[in-house]
């Protein structure tokens, strides 16, 4: 059986691990491999390799670090089908939706390829007689990455190519669950030119985030994955002086306006529920009806349900896989159960899907309720699975009031034809990213990817410009050369001439 190790020092680690985890098809059930998992010392080695490398990558030219960015963009194009690949085997998403995956980290390592234009400073000519003051940003040092098992491909490209443009050196810490996709992609790193130490990766569980989250010579941490952990991993962080971007969970609302167009609607809202199995921080998990619009649009949503293809996501023509483990896949069974017996209407029950030749497979299928209030354990907490609630409103006003009052504030989508209330809502609203007539707003590479509320703590949001200042620091100079007319001594404040 196939053990997944460490990569430190721009070679796998050839020394075993005193403690390993599993790694499973979710599609079977059955162990696929074996995954190190990293004491202490291995998580050592790795930052000190990465510090070792640090200074003169901080050196190197923007010129070398855009080539190899270039070359590492045209290796993940050329590969992404076995990337893809992996995501299917160790996660269980279907094969178009691991090349989506692939595709939108793609996009943050074409962003990065500009870092020549991204880390431009600004001048300031004479602010003081013959005196000049200008900005630059620089490298903070040592960064590290904390990263989920739902885009184990996608959510280390929106961290790692920003930050090696940058200057820095990096230490990526994946989800153990699904651990191939970070080795693969420290590979194309190491074939596109990338120096030995700038990129690691350290396989592990709580051990090796909290080594990392106290090592003195980490700088900077970024972390996506759910609120409880991010609170975690934001002060545990802090707490150690470190900067900290830490990305929180999510309880998505969709709000469809009696005007919408209900078939376009009933599109995105199944595919935004139930594509990836629900297992998307952006998924919708709460469709808003407002006024009659629930009589029109359920209908059509069940219709589109029912005609779902769930299967291996190795398997063409596959619309949803698996979840990502057994104990997974009985929680999210368990809030199913929960939600019917605190009153909810079960349209949909997935509860019963079987999977020809696949039964030991993490299979859940899709599950629709109507009638759910906010009281609900299946409004209330974050899924991470195929379950849509349905809430019912009068006026646009209770929508409102209802997203707002939820302690997430990742993404929300409004669906109508009036131009004046989607003006209105996306000025009123009080989530961090958000999406008219399109259900999941994740934002091209060049904005920045964050909510509000529970969903983030730190300052910055990831990727895009607000990256580029993550993993950096401002320094500005002031200077004067010297020139033929010295005027010797002056004890008083300076001030401007």
């Amino acid at each position: 059986m196939q053990n997944i190790n460490h990569w430190i020092d721009g070679k796998f680690d050839a020394q075993a691990s005193e403690r390993v985890g599993d790694v499973f098809n979710p599609a079977t059930g059955e162990r696929a491999s074996t995954v190190a998992l990293a004491s202490e010392s291995t998580v050592d080695v790795a930052v000190a390799s990465a510090k070792a490398a640090l200074p003169a990558w901080r050196d190197s030219s923007l010129a070398k670090r855009t080539r190899i960015l270039f070359a590492m963009r045209e290796l993940v194009e050329k590969r992404k089908g076995d990337l893809a690949a992996i995501l299917t085997r160790e996660h269980g998403k279907v094969t178009a939706d691991a090349l989506g995956e692939v595709s939108r980290g793609l996009e943050v390592i074409e962003f990065a390829c500009g870092i020549a234009h991204l880390l431009k400073g600004s001048l300031s000519e004479n602010v003081s007689s013959d005196v000049d003051s200008y900005s630059m940003r620089q490298p903070l040092g040592v960064v590290a990455g904390i990263t989920p098992f739902n885009f184990p491909a996608m959510v280390p490209m929106w961290m790692f190519p920003l930050a090696i443009a940058c200057g820095n050196t990096f230490v990526l810490k994946p989800s153990e669950k699904d651990p191939s996709a970070a080795n693969f992609l420290a590979e194309l790193l190491h074939e596109a030119g990338l120096p030995p130490g700038v990129f690691n990766v350290v396989h592990g569980d709580k051990v090796a985030v909290d080594r990392l989250l106290e090592h003195p010579d980490v700088r900077a941490v970024s972390f996506v994955g759910s609120t409880p952990i991010a609170r975690y991993i934001y002060e545990t962080g802090t707490k150690h002086g470190k900067r900290v971007q830490a990305l929180g969970g999510a309880k998505n609302h969709m709000v469809v306006l009696p005007d919408a167009d209900m078939d376009l609607a009933a599109d995105a809202v199944v595919g935004a529920a139930y594509g990836s199995a629900g297992e998307r921080c952006m998924a919708i998990s709460v469709l808003v009806t407002v006024g009659d619009a629930a009589e029109a649009l359920l209908p059509k949503i069940i219709e589109r349900v029912a005609k779902l293809r769930i299967g291996a996501g190795s398997e063409a023509g596959m619309d949803m896989g698996p979840l990502i483990s057994g104990p997974h896949r009985d929680k999210v069974r368990a809030y199913v159960d929960a939600g019917v017996s605190e009153g909810a209407k079960l349209l949909c029950d997935g509860r019963t899907l079987s999977v020809p030749g696949h039964a030991g497979g993490y299979f859940l299928g899709p599950c629709l309720f109507d009638h759910v209030t906010p009281k609900m354990a299946i409004y209330r907490d974050e899924i991470f699975g195929p379950v849509l609630s349905t809430v019912r409103v009068a006026t646009y006003d209770e929508a409102i009031a209802l997203i707002d009052a939820n302690p997430y504030a990742n993404g929300v989508a409004l669906f109508t034809n009036d131009g004046g209330v989607a003006r209105k809502f996306q000025h009123e609203i009080q989530v961090g990213m958000v999406g008219v007539n399109v259900p999941i707003p994740v934002p091209m590479s060049y904005y920045s990817f964050g909510g509000w509320k529970a969903s983030l703590f730190g300052d910055a949001h990831i990727y895009g410009p607000e990256g580029i200042q993550f993993y950096t620091r401002g320094k500005v100079v002031t200077s004067r050369w010297p020139d033929p007319r010295h005027r010797g001594v002056d004890l008083g404040f300076p001030q401007n001439r």
